[in-house]
């Protein structure tokens, strides 16, 4: 993507005013988009990204500047605006680099920029066809089918100079049911860190349906009532709340910044013996997988909790510097106009020894939220609220009426100390997280678990 010489050369300008420590990121990003609607594809979008990003430390600070103009010219520029507001002088160091090439464990079978159009059109009609088919209630079906081919290179003053590309893809079904005045609706988005391949794995009429069924229930369920009660959480998505309300607790972004309610809590208990959690950017073909992070380090499974003791943080280099610890390959950004910070990868709860079926059995009277969706926290308290998409209401250990409008309230610290059930069904669902380094890709997921007391909101 750039040339070697031509790196070195941006590099020992970056630090020629005094910065201990420069890096630069190039990146070639193609995004791809089909949507369809009311029967007919409705868009198609194909964009490229092309920029570089150069980045200097001194000590903890940093100074970021980045650049669409990749010429020699407009590279040497961003170097020269980085190296001014380091400090005053010119001295430009020798930098060599020695190229490094790390493992694809990331294999893929379909690229989708290579692929047929139609193909990928008539992909996305069978899922939204599936759905407006499935009850004559629906009366909408919108899809995405959404590909990112993502290339990089990262060059470093420590002489690294790597590459790497990575595809996803993802599907998204939004589908709308009505009855009479009544409408309600339901979201199926699968995706996978592979080309188009996934939709192998993922029939695209199952994505429909399944977002039509979701919709159908919804739109015959009562609403939830509220109060304190005990609370079974569905795997998959469901991992959100561990996510949003303690993953984001446990990166260097917050913790090396004092702002987390993680801080120097390394060794001590901060959940149930019960709760294993684990991000692990390595797995093959997951949606928040890559070979390296975004500073060109290898990503690797880190166990964050393990029977309830805080066992690591995720870090990046400049949490690394201002906390003294390792680095863990948790450096990530939306693209180059961004400077990296520590961020999730693949973050679950592990499957546990409870069986599933006990745990259902176990609740008198409580909430079965089968699908999670949106809500918010405050990384400082873990203070969360989140949206129940799909529940049910739990009696003598079973499974009964379906109720809408749940959500449930607390902290991340109340949340990881009262579960006490952990099943055996672990599964994962995709998002897109965003935090001061935009929005990247994370799998989050759990098994099925049981929490013993939460406030569920809904209706009085």
């Amino acid at each position: 993507m750039i040339e070697k010489r031509l790196l070195e050369e941006v590099l020992g300008i970056a630090v020629s005013t005094g910065a201990d420590f420069a890096e630069v990121y190039s990146e070639q990003t193609r995004n791809g988009s089909i949507r369809h609607l009311n029967g007919k594809i409705e868009a198609i979008g194909d964009n490229m990204v092309c920029g570089v990003g150069i980045r200097a430390f001194v000590g903890t600070k940093t100074v970021y500047a980045s650049t669409s103009d990749v010429t020699r010219e407009g590279l040497i520029k961003c170097a020269k605006s980085v190296a001014a507001a380091v400090g005053e002088g010119f001295n430009v160091q020798s930098i060599r680099l020695t190229e490094r090439i790390f493992p694809n464990v990331h294999p893929v079978k379909i690229v989708p920029s290579g692929a047929d159009m139609g193909y990928k059109c008539d992909l996305l009609k069978a899922a939204c066809s599936a759905a407006r088919e499935y009850d004559e209630r629906v009366v909408q079906a919108a899809g995405n089918l959404i590909t990112v081919d993502h290339s990089i290179l990262i060059a470093n003053t420590e002489g690294l100079l790597t590459t790497d590309r990575h595809i996803r893809s993802r599907m998204a079904v939004q589908v709308t049911a009505a009855d009479g005045g009544e409408m309600q609706s339901g979201v199926c988005s699968p995706g996978r860190g592979m080309g188009l391949e996934t939709f192998e794995l993922f029939d695209p009429k199952d994505i429909g349906i399944t977002a039509a069924k979701q919709a159908l229930t919804n739109l015959t369920a009562s609403y939830c009532p509220a109060g304190k009660m005990t609370v079974a959480i569905e795997n998959g998505f469901g991992g959100v709340i561990f996510h949003e309300a303690c993953g984001h607790s446990l990166e260097a972004t917050s913790v090396g910044t004092g702002t987390s309610q993680m801080c120097g809590k390394l060794g001590q208990q901060v959940a149930s013996t019960k709760v294993t959690a684990i991000d692990d950017g390595t797995i093959p073909g997951a949606w928040g997988s890559v070979n390296i992070d975004d500073e060109g380090n290898e990503t690797r499974r880190n166990v964050l909790i393990e029977n309830g003791i805080l066992k690591s943080y995720m870090v990046d280099r400049l949490g690394s510097r201002r906390m003294g610890l390792p680095m863990t390959g948790n450096s990530r950004r939306q693209d180059y106009t961004f400077e990296p910070t520590s961020r999730m990868t693949n973050t679950f709860i592990a499957n546990g020894e409870d069986k599933n079926e006990d745990i259902i059995a176990s609740i008198e009277y409580g909430l079965y939220a089968k699908s999670m969706g949106g809500g918010s926290v405050n990384p400082l308290t873990g203070a969360f609220n989140f949206a129940v998409s799909e529940g049910y209401i739990v009696r003598n250990g079973k499974i009964c009426e379906a109720v809408r409008g749940a959500s449930l309230i607390g902290t991340g610290a109340e949340i990881l100390m009262n579960i006490d059930m952990v099943g055996q069904n672990l599964a994962t669902g995709q998002g897109m997280c965003g935090s001061s380094s935009g929005s990247v890709p994370t799998d989050v997921g759990q098994p099925l678990i049981r929490v013993s007391e939460i406030t569920v909101g809904g209706k009085e």
